[in-house]
């Protein structure tokens, strides 16, 4: 079996989203980390989690988006331990790279970094795992809060970076989790070469779109069979032992 260990579930459209349930048998998939991006997000993925057993939320607030008033990330914050039961981990969270480049570097970095050590105190706080979105030089950033708030249980999701933060990252067991875009980006295939399987999952980050065989495909957890393929051929591995690896990696981590 396998496990989209990051989708945002919510941001597809409803007939979208029940086709891909519904398929989700026949292709193999046991279950999705359905990440969140805001509060309206958060109670939309825990309705889904109601729903199906095999969608499995995470509560969080995405970074490459303008910091809510202090008032509203209260109200995520009294929410997420109103519902801490229904949540396998906080997520996603992190910082603004892209967004720091779209602004030219004039980005104010500070609340980010603030909201972001407010996440991992409650993480910390309910031992929950960390959804993070940080690549290249923000990884070394939230490496630095994860060791400050002790946690580790951390998650970088469709992880970017040089070998210096590669290799932190590797010594502090944290995990990573690779994307469709395997099979087409040479950075990403120089990644799984160098990571270490006991520290990897798969992830499609739908319903973000993909080039290379996937171009002009909606974005599926079906994807994730390639993807495993790829890694499988990277790592001199069998499909079958990768396969079961990469599950077994993502129960573990998420306790599911």
């Amino acid at each position: 079996m396998i496990i989209d260990a990051h989708i945002h579930l919510d941001k597809y459209e409803e007939q979208k989203r029940q086709k891909i349930l519904e398929r989700l048998f026949e292709q193999e998939i046991e279950a999705l980390i359905a990440v969140s991006v805001d509060l309206p997000s958060c109670i939309k993925n825990q309705s889904f989690s109601f729903e199906d057993t095999r969608i499995k939320a995470a509560f969080g607030f995405h970074p490459e988006q303008e910091i809510p008033s202090i008032t509203e990330m209260d109200k995520l914050f009294v929410w997420m331990e109103e519902h801490v039961n229904d949540m396998v981990a906080v997520g996603e969270v992190g910082l603004p790279y892209y967004k720091k480049v779209d602004s030219q570097n004039s980005l104010d970095y500070e609340p980010y970094i603030q909201l972001l050590e407010r996440f991992m105190s409650f993480a910390a706080k309910w031992q929950k795992p960390i959804v993070l979105h940080a690549v290249y030089e923000d990884a070394q950033i939230v490496c630095d809060l994860l060791e400050k708030h002790h946690i580790k249980k951390a998650h970088f999701h469709w992880f970017k970076g040089d070998n210096t933060v590669l290799n932190r990252m590797i010594e502090s067991g944290y995990f990573i989790s690779i994307t469709p875009d395997c099979l087409y980006e040479d950075e990403i295939q120089q990644l799984i070469r160098q990571y270490p399987l006991e520290k990897m999952m798969v992830e499609t980050d739908g319903p973000w779109p993909f080039e290379g065989p996937f171009k002009g495909q909606q974005t599926e957890p079906k994807m994730i069979i390639e993807s495993i393929r790829k890694i499988a051929l990277l790592k001199h591995l069998s499909v079958e032992e990768t396969t079961k690896k990469l599950y077994e990696n993502t129960k573990q981590f998420y306790e599911i």
